[in-house]
């Protein structure tokens, strides 16, 4: 084989609400931390381990816009993209590092608004009420189908 691939798949939480920057040509870009964990047991002390691992998200334009609006800090995301490294100086001259994904896809998994609706009481349900028989002669309208 001779190309290669540079491919990201990650299911996590955001760590932070999705950062947007804008620019003068009206494009964007969306930041934010995700967290993934791996949980094992040590064999030595027979205790549960979890050991958490931070990545920087980066979404362009549409991406980011769709990702500001219904995502927020601990919601469950599948991203997909690739592993980008920026170089960069800090304040004293010094050359820096930064590791990113950039995704191209994603999925949202779980909101904040659907772990909410999960744990707040819900109406009592009722019986269902039943149907009264139609009248000979009338057809039954679309809404009467079973599919």
């Amino acid at each position: 084989m001779s190309g290669t691939l540079n491919k990201v798949m990650l299911i996590g939480h955001l760590g932070d609400e999705v950062k947007m920057h804008y620019f003068e040509g009206g494009g964007c870009v969306g930041r934010f931390p995700l967290a993934t964990n791996e949980t094992y047991t040590n064999k030595t002390t027979n205790e549960r381990v979890t050991n958490v691992e931070w990545h920087n998200i980066v979404l362009r334009n549409k991406a980011a816009e769709i990702c500001e609006k219904y995502l927020s800090k601990g919601d469950k995301v599948y991203i997909e993209g690739r592993i980008k490294t920026r170089k960069w100086q800090d304040e004293s001259g010094n050359d820096r590092y930064s590791t990113e994904i950039q995704a191209n896809e994603f999925t949202f998994l779980t909101t904040k608004k659907d772990s909410q609706a999960a744990t707040t009481p819900q109406a009592q349900v009722q019986k269902p009420t039943e149907k009264k028989a139609e009248p000979a002669g009338n057809t039954a309208s679309d809404d009467d189908l079973p599919f």
